[in-house]
């Protein structure tokens, strides 16, 4: 059996993004590529598990040098487009112009109970039978709510956020559940970050972690914070969610909530000045967290 403090699952995805103003973009990784990443700039023991067309395998290479292992098994892979419609950052449409598949038990290697990361595109990742599966065999869970919630149009192919009739059951079943305030609004009803945590810990939302494009909120039994996003530019703005939470649950390992909202949303705001996961050190993060004091 093999121990590791966190074990992140996705797919691998290629992203075309089309941004308000601005060349198209094509960006390869998956949800769990940028949040175990951000995950890596401090020393715990990470793994992610996917699957990928075996002959893709290089895309990986980046979490390979950042000391990350990977667990991967034959598969389809998935493609998305991503647009900005308007200015706000937070408003996007987004098209599975393939679809990934689904994860099985039986796709996990032997390992140790430990925090488990689920980061898909859409409702077609994870099924509720994976996730009891997991509890069942001791894991801690943690999830973007973008796995549940966002669901594909049989005819258009069209992505769009829904809300669910077993929101509670998932809620209740995963230790973190991260959000957007559009995703939030869609379960809430409300568009207030504040409002929309309260309303999501009354629903059974254990540790609730909300972006927006101002910063980031972090709720957990009552305790509430909201720190501001300090980037200079958004040019790397695809990933900034999963970025933000892989950061947020490496720090919260041994951290406060506080502490680890701050320096989530400080490696976040680096992570924004350009496109692709986090490249920067634990240096930058602390000096950022520095200069927002």
């Amino acid at each position: 059996m093999r121990r590791y403090d966190i074990v992140f699952i996705g797919h691998p995805t290629t992203a075309i993004v089309v941004p308000f103003e601005g060349p198209t973009v094509i960006e390869q990784g998956c949800l769990a590529f940028y949040t175990a990443m951000a995950a890596s700039c401090l020393p715990k023991k990470l793994a992610l598990v996917t699957k990928m067309p075996m002959d893709e395998e290089h895309i990986l290479a980046p979490l390979k040098t950042a000391g990350i292992d990977i667990y991967l098994r034959p598969g389809a892979g998935s493609r998305v487009r991503v647009m900005h419609p308007k200015p706000n950052v937070d408003e996007r449409k987004m098209i599975l112009e393939q679809p990934p598949g689904h994860f099985c038990i039986e796709d996990l290697p032997p390992l140790e109970p430990c925090l488990i990361h689920l980061g898909g595109f859409g409702d077609q990742e994870f099924p509720m039978e994976f996730l009891q599966s997991l509890k069942e065999r001791g894991f801690r869970l943690s999830a973007d709510i973008q796995s549940f919630i966002w669901q594909v149009d049989d005819q258009t192919h069209f992505i769009q956020p829904k809300d669910i009739s077993h929101k509670q059951e998932i809620l209740r079943m995963v230790d973190f559940m991260k959000f957007d305030v559009f995703e939030a609004k869609v379960l809430t009803g409300t568009d207030d970050i504040h409002e929309q945590a309260a309303m999501l810990e009354k629903l059974g939302s254990a540790e609730t972690l909300i972006t927006s494009a101002n910063g980031a909120l972090a709720c957990y039994k009552g305790e509430s914070h909201f720190c501001k996003f300090t980037n200079k530019n958004i040019l790397g703005r695809t990933g900034r969610g999963d970025t933000f939470c892989g950061a947020y649950l490496v720090r919260r390992l041994d951290h406060s909530l506080e502490d680890s909202l701050k320096f989530a949303v400080a490696l976040t705001s680096i992570k924004m000045e350009s496109p692709g996961p986090f490249k920067g050190t634990l240096e930058d993060v602390s000096e950022r967290m520095r200069q927002e004091m």
